[in-house]
């Protein structure tokens, strides 16, 4: 029988598997969790313009210091380390700020603390290094956010554009669900290559595959997931004329149009309608002018008129005191002959 394991002897054993958990779980750790992309650790905003943003040496937007920098690595913001991996000696005395920093990572602008092992392997196993967004291709230095991972294809995602992609991540680029090889239906699907793959083609000649593992892609690598575990849809291709449905109404315009033509869709003989149109238009125009000069034609007949009669008028009046003139003239003759005849009597 095998001997009876002491209680020191079923302690250490489970001291084993826990650290062996913890090393596991740190490879298999989300990046939004990682000391290097966290939100910047005073009140999560800049001492200086507060604004939130992810965890750098430097504000992204005033470029200003922080008051209590934390390391990219550890995640600790306070050194209180009383052994010999302090690069910097500061034996019995807690160091915080710009006494604990060591240097600046270039793959996540973040400080690292002076700790020997901290600055030895950090730059080495940074999981920001060549975090460029598949959206907008901008990286760590050229964006004040955080970096994060699409659950799908595993890529990488700056703050503004990881729902809209993730949104959209599970679209094949074909336009049905079969094999790229042949006409089966494809079982398996890439999700960084958006295409499927039946059980034949999805495996490689000369290539050994894990049990209980997922089976990686045969063109990119990345691990596959079987179709029907997934919200999969193809991308449809829309050319011509393609019928669309029956008929159906318009509440905007208040008509009806066919499945199959669209609102734009132009007739052969439009240009027909449109030129019989312009003749019609023409034709009114016409008529519309020769209105316009019989208007004007009247117009100064009875102008003509009313000038005639006005001088009628003025005639009529000066005749008049012609007249009154002649009557006074004749006036005064006879008043002069009857003094003649009065002078000669005497």
């Amino acid at each position: 029988m095998p001997k009876k394991k002491t209680g020191q002897r079923r302690k250490a054993e489970k001291q084993k598997l826990r650290q062996k958990e913890i090393r596991t779980a740190k490879d298999q750790l989300d990046l939004a969790k990682f000391p290097c992309n966290a939100v910047m650790a005073s009140n999560y905003e800049c001492d200086k313009c507060g604004k939130k943003q992810k965890s750098r040496a430097f504000c992204y937007f005033c470029q200003s210091l922080q008051r209590l920098p934390m390391c990219a690595h550890c995640g600790k913001i306070k050194c209180m380390l009383k052994t010999g991996d302090c690069v910097v000696r500061h034996p019995g005395v807690f160091t915080t700020g710009l006494g604990m920093v060591g240097a600046i990572c270039d793959h996540c602008e973040a400080w690292i603390c002076h700790g020997r092992r901290c600055l030895t392997t950090h730059a080495c196993i940074c999981p920001l290094i060549d975090a460029v967004c598949q959206e907008c291709e901008r990286g760590i230095w050229d964006h004040g956010g955080r970096i994060f991972r699409c659950s799908f294809c595993n890529c990488f995602l700056c703050e503004d554009d990881q729902f809209e992609h993730q949104a959209s991540c599970q679209v094949l680029e074909a336009e049905s669900f079969k094999c790229q090889s042949c006409n089966r239906l494809g079982q398996y699907s890439c999700l960084r290559c958006k295409t499927c793959y039946c059980e034949d083609h999805i495996r490689r000649k000369g290539f050994k595959y894990e049990k209980n593992k997922p089976i990686p892609c045969p063109k990119c690598g990345f691990e596959t997931s079987q179709t029907k575990d997934l919200s999969m849809s193809t991308r449809s291709h829309k050319f011509g004329r393609q019928s669309q449905g029956g008929t159906y109404e318009s509440d905007e315009n208040g008509c009806n149009h066919y499945g199959n033509q669209p609102h734009d869709y132009v007739p052969e003989n439009y240009t027909d309608y449109q030129e019989d149109d312009g003749e019609y238009q023409d034709d009114d125009d016409d008529d519309d002018d020769d209105d316009d000069d019989d208007d004007d034609d009247d117009d100064d007949d009875d102008d003509d008129d009313d000038d005639d009669d006005d001088d009628d008028d003025d005639d009529d009046d000066d005749d008049d005191d012609d007249d009154d003139d002649n009557d006074d003239v004749g006036d005064n003759e006879s008043t002069r002959e009857s003094e003649r005849n009065s002078n000669n009597k005497l």
